[in-house]
C-alpha cells in the first residue's frame, strides 16, 4: 500500500509499505527532483540541444517526467522519453499527488489523459514529446535505442539493493549513447566503482536537500560536456 505524506517543502511523496521507503526524499520531494534530475541532469544535458532522449529508472510518481515535460516545452526541446517501471501506480493514485499545481494545466492534462496508454505503447503527448512506460523489471528491460541521458531513480540500496548491483548498473549504462549522462540522487563508492567500470567519467556533486553529495557521470568522449573525475 501507498500513503500520501507531506515533505519538508510542502511537496506530497508516498510511503511504500512494501519496500519500506519514500518515493522521493522527505526533505523535498519536488526539491530533489528539479535538483538531482532536472538542474544537474536535463538543464545541463541541453545546453546545446533541441531534442533530447530520456531513460528513466523508476517511473514511481510521474514528478520526473512532468517536471521535464514542462522544462522541454517551455524552451521548444524535443523529449523522447522512456521509463521502466515494474510496479506502476494507478492514475487516481497519481492524482492524488498533488503535482498538477507544479507544472502547467497543459503538461498535467497531456500526461494524465495518456498515462495508462504509455504503459501499454508509446504515445505522443504533443508534438515534442513522446512517452512510453514499460511495466516490467529493469532487468528484463531491452531496446534498440540509445539515449542521451539516463534518470537512475529507484528506491535505496538500503530497500532495494538488487537494484545497485554492478550487474544492473551495467545493464542501464549500456543504453546511454557516447557523450551521454547519468544522474541519480546516491553516491557511493560501489556505485562510482560500477559506473566507471563502463567507462564513465565521475562527477560529484551537491546533493538535493538532506544529503551531502549526489553522482553525475558521463562518457569521457563529450567534448561539449566536460566532467571533472572523483
Amino acid at each position: 500500500m501507498n500513503i500520501i505524506t507531506a515533505t519538508a517543502d510542502g511537496s506530497n511523496t508516498l510511503y511504500n509499505e512494501t519496500i519500506g521507503e519514500h518515493y522521493h526524499s522527505k526533505h523535498g520531494a519536488l526539491q530533489e527532483s528539479k535538483h538531482v534530475f532536472i538542474e544537474a541532469g536535463l538543464k545541463f544535458a541541453t545546453q546545446h540541444k533541441n531534442e533530447v532522449s530520456i531513460l528513466e529508472v523508476g517511473f514511481g510518481t510521474g514528478l520526473n517526467f512532468v517536471l521535464s515535460l514542462d522544462y522541454c516545452t517551455n524552451r521548444q526541446i524535443k523529449l523522447d522519453y522512456t521509463s521502466i517501471e515494474a510496479f506502476p501506480l494507478t492514475t487516481d493514485v497519481i492524482n492524488q499527488t498533488g503535482y498538477a499545481e507544479y507544472v502547467s494545466p497543459e503538461t498535467w492534462t497531456s500526461f494524465i489523459t495518456n498515462y495508462e496508454s504509455s504503459l501499454r505503447s508509446a504515445q505522443a503527448l504533443t508534438s515534442l514529446c513522446h512517452l512510453e512506460i514499460a511495466a516490467k523489471p529493469l532487468a528484463e528491460f531491452a531496446t534498440d535505442k540509445k539515449f542521451d541521458l539516463i534518470y537512475y531513480d529507484a528506491f535505496s540500496v538500503q530497500h532495494q539493493p538488487e537494484m545497485w548491483s554492478d550487474e544492473i548498473i551495467a545493464h542501464v549504462c549500456s543504453f546511454l549513447n557516447p557523450g551521454g549522462i547519468f544522474v541519480t540522487y546516491a553516491i557511493t563508492g560501489k556505485l562510482k566503482r560500477a559506473v566507471k567500470a563502463c567507462g564513465f567519467t565521475i562527477e560529484k556533486l551537491p546533493g538535493a536537500p538532506g544529503k551531502r553529495e549526489m553522482l553525475r557521470a558521463g562518457r569521457s568522449c563529450a567534448k561539449d560536456i566536460p566532467l571533472g573525475k572523483a
